[in-house]
């Protein structure tokens, strides 16, 4: 357990600005420093938010022993390396999804967390936003009754983005559909069963020997009577931006809006109504309620792409980094943990490769799974 103020060093300065001023006024948190391999965009952004530690070099970074927890933002094919290197040189690790591309990187992470002992989050979004939330409460407070079904989906059109996202096999950045069917029942999958549809254009196949414009997936929980199915998109295929997850429940069942800024609806028994899904600032220290509404910038112009496309990933990254940080307070794990990360990104990672295998049915590995 920690009792002081934790120093907080964020890597990747794009996402990972919208960050700094959330670091800056939790209770917690002293937000002590920044790493970016660009000087100048280190000192741009230095310079605008305040602090003085930079660093353009991850290893001396992780040399500072002043340093408590490293939060990381950067591109997903080095998340496990940079993760790792963290958790080995002492330090607590926040990171952005997923936690790594493949199995064995999961299963390091997972086997370095156990061995150090220190902490490990995947900052999943999807399972702190609002309509999350929302749902969660009508679940814990038994309004939906037994869950019955899950079914969630990630579409995004990523033309225009970096050149390692062209021809992303989809189900291997599935977190955001993965997350939330999984998380709402505190449940772990077991096996999964995966179906590619369409083509993607020639060029983007040859990237990754990925072919599939769409993959789903269903999801078998392990111990339990549930499944899910979870539906992916990145490329050449027409759909606005569209982050979802959909619950069943024998009183009450929940769907998520058709179009951005349409309101959701409830279904009690066959009679539908729509709902506005209310914002959760209150469960935050009163320091950070703001940021549930509002990036860190002032003009549109500048916010980041998720927030432009996905509304500011439903105002939860307060709830991420008070998630974080309280579990380091509180000498807790906090969720999702290295396990539980493991376990819904190789969801995906293993959904691709049955895919590619016809459907194929893919057993979870046993280090995704807790006792």
């Amino acid at each position: 357990m920690i009792q002081k103020k934790i120093n907080i060093a964020i890597i990747g300065l794009g996402f990972g600005a919208e960050f700094i001023p959330i670091y800056k006024k939790h209770p917690y948190a002293n937000m002590y420093a920044i790493c970016q391999r660009s000087p100048e965009k280190l000192n741009e952004i230095g310079n605008a938010f305040g602090i003085e530690k930079r660093y353009t070099d991850y290893t001396e970074l992780l040399n500072d022993s002043l340093i408590d927890a490293v939060h990381i933002n950067t591109p997903i094919n080095n998340h496990a390396e940079l993760s790792l290197a963290a958790l080995r040189a002492g330090k607590h690790v926040a990171c952005t999804v997923p936690m790594a591309t493949t199995v064995e990187e999961c299963r390091q992470i997972v086997e370095t967390v156990k061995e150090t002992g220190l902490s490990y989050m995947m900052m999943e979004t999807v399972i702190y936003s609002r309509e999350f939330l929302f749902v969660k409460e009508l679940y814990e407070k038994g309004e939906l009754g037994k869950i019955q079904f899950l079914r969630a989906s990630h579409q995004q059109d990523m033309a225009g983005w970096p050149g390692y996202w062209e021809g992303l096999p989809p189900m291997h950045y599935a977190t955001h559909c993965v997350g939330p069917v999984l998380a709402l029942p505190k449940a772990q999958a077991e096996y999964v069963s995966c179906f590619g549809s369409g083509t993607i254009n020639e060029n983007l196949i040859s990237k990754y020997d990925s072919p599939f414009a769409i993959e789903t997936c269903h999801i078998k929980f392990k111990n339990s009577d549930l499944s899910a199915e979870v539906t992916r998109s990145l490329f050449n295929t027409a759909r606005q931006y569209r982050e979802s997850f959909d619950v069943y429940g024998s009183k009450k069942s929940f769907e998520w809006t058709l179009v951005e800024h349409d309101d959701s609806v409830i279904h009690t028994g066959e009679s539908p109504s729509k709902v506005k899904i209310p914002d959760y600032a209150h469960l935050l220290p009163p320091e950070i309620q703001h940021f549930t509404t509002a990036g860190v910038y002032d003009s549109e112009e500048n916010q980041h792409l998720s927030f432009i496309q996905g509304s500011g990933h439903g105002g939860s990254h307060p709830h991420l980094v008070n998630e974080f940080l309280n579990s380091l307070v509180e000498g807790r794990q906090a969720y999702p943990n290295a396990v539980q990360s493991a376990n819904i990104v190789c969801v995906g990672i293993l959904a691709h490769k049955s895919a590619m295998n016809g459907g194929e049915i893919m057993r979870l590995p046993e280090f995704t799974v807790s006792e």
